[in-house]
């Protein structure tokens, strides 16, 4: 999934935004604009010592093919499956930099 963007200067503006909720099952998204370069992420998890790398990476591709490689994200886990990380990850996203990615 790629997201489509203009010029640098409109690929770079962000705001705060978040997806998801904190019921069983699924994951509470957070995304906000970084001073530091690559992306900074939180992850508050029950099965972080199981999963934690995991969700971590499914966190960075999914915002890699957004276009966005920089950022803070904080996630707070309750045990989401890989789709629905992606998912909340994606609309946080998708609300976070007001890009339609399903053009």
């Amino acid at each position: 999934m790629e997201m489509k963007t203009g010029d640098s200067k409109e690929k770079n503006q962000m705001t705060k935004a978040s997806a998801g909720t904190l019921e069983s099952g699924d994951i509470f998204i957070q995304i906000a604009p970084s001073e530091e370069d690559g992306l900074q992420i939180a992850l508050d998890s029950t099965v972080a010592y199981q999963f934690g790398e995991q969700i971590k990476t499914v966190i960075a591709e999914t915002l890699h093919g957004l276009g966005i490689d920089k950022a803070e994200v904080k996630a707070t886990d309750k045990g989401a499956l890989d789709c629905t990380i992606r998912a909340r990850v994606t609309a946080a996203a998708v609300r976070a930099t007001g890009k339609d990615v399903w053009k």
